[in-house]
């Protein structure tokens, strides 16, 4: 299926774990799906996350593929394959975090760890029909992750339910305190975005089904943080990768996108921390008056793998996900379905920190609508 990078057998717990092979584990070579990295050294400490999870009631199985170096939103991946999306075979399974969303759908492992920085654990998760978190940024721990640095970029789970994202979040995150039941209703709006109207109307149709009314808010620069987001992670990519696209081994799909990435001057990431700073004052003050914002995990329908071979032409789909990487607020994507069986995500988000929040209304949000 494509899905496993590498096999591992490390810990001795009950609960099976998949990690993005972007996450250092001892002994073991971080490829990141990429042929350059494939004659590096083995890593010579595992990641603080990979601790975290062998000290609990885990046994990890198996390193998951990724979209190359962790700079693409298919998942798809021609040097070690493209994980299948099983419930959904044509769609692309998303990324980058692919193989992680994929051995969910497939009942491969109770929960998989993968990153993301643009929207690789939500798309994914949208795509293949489980749920996925970007908890806030700096609250799970980056050592041992590939990049190394990164002011966007999360470590997070994806899972089969809210119960067990937080069973996960509860092992990489020990700060992490569950609130066991809400005391009343969450007030939820959703965030005026721009979406196929059939998404809209699965996501309008489920909170209908949870007899749950929601009010409609607006940000001024959400547009405006998307492309933000795009100039500093083009930026720190071509500092993390720079030297990959001398060797020869980096497919064309990535090696373009770093090259073009090189264009990015100093001057236009200013400016980007600039409207980071802004639209994160604007999210928060939404957040002073609401539990949480919802909208759309992805603008569309996720398209066929035969049709996305450029990434390029496929960026939009991150349109509604990006922003959020940008601000550092976590994200869940709940799995929802259209009646003609196309996935979608819906997608929701909380103050900084409130990572157990956010998941108790989740919970509350799926069970209502049940």
């Amino acid at each position: 299926m494509n899905i496993v990078a590498q096999e591992v057998s490390l810990g001795t717990g009950t609960l099976k774990v998949m990690v993005k092979d972007s996450i250092d584990i001892q002994g073991m070579k971080t490829i990141a799906g990429c042929k350059a990295l494939q004659d590096q050294a083995a890593a010579t400490s595992n990641a603080k996350v990979i601790d975290l999870i062998v000290a609990a009631d885990c046994t990890i199985t198996a390193k998951t593929n990724l979209h190359e170096l962790a700079f693409g939103i298919t998942g798809i991946n021609k040097n070690f394959g493209t994980p299948i999306n099983s419930k959904y075979p044509e769609l692309i399974p998303g990324g980058s975090s692919s193989g992680s969303a994929a051995a969910i759908a497939a009942g491969l492992a109770d929960f998989s760890l993968g990153t993301d920085t643009g929207g690789s654990i939500r798309m994914p998760a949208a795509c293949c029909g489980v749920f996925g978190l970007k908890p806030s940024y700096g609250r799970v721990s980056r050592v041992g992750v590939k990049p190394e640095q990164s002011s966007l970029d999360c470590v997070g789970p994806f899972a089969a339910s809210v119960a067990m994202i937080e069973t996960a979040m509860q092992i990489i995150d020990p700060s992490y305190q569950k609130i066991d039941a809400l005391q009343a209703a969450p007030k939820l709006a959703f965030l005026k975005v721009d979406a196929d109207p059939m998404i809209w109307d699965c996501i309008q149709h489920y909170f209908n089904q949870a007899n749950l009314q929601l009010d409609e808010v607006a940000v001024n620069s959400f547009e405006d943080a998307f492309a933000a987001g795009m100039q500093i992670i083009n930026f720190e990519n071509w500092q993390a990768y720079a030297e990959l696209t001398k060797t020869g081994k980096v497919s064309p799909d990535v090696n373009n996108r770093l090259l073009k990435s090189a264009e990015t001057t100093f001057t236009q990431v200013q400016q980007a921390e600039k409207i980071r700073v802004k639209f994160k004052q604007e999210i928060d003050a939404l957040l002073e008056n609401y539990d949480a914002l919802v909208l759309p995990t992805l603008p569309q329908i996720p398209p066929k793998v035969s049709d996305a071979e450029h990434t390029v032409a496929f960026l939009n789909l991150t349109a509604l996900v990006r922003p959020f990487n940008l601000s550092g607020h976590p994200a869940i994507s709940i799995p929802l379905e259209m009646e003609t069986g196309f996935p979608v995500g819906l997608q929701m988000i909380a103050k900084q920190d409130a990572d157990a929040l956010l998941c108790a209304i989740a919970d509350y949000v799926v069970n209502a609508a049940q």
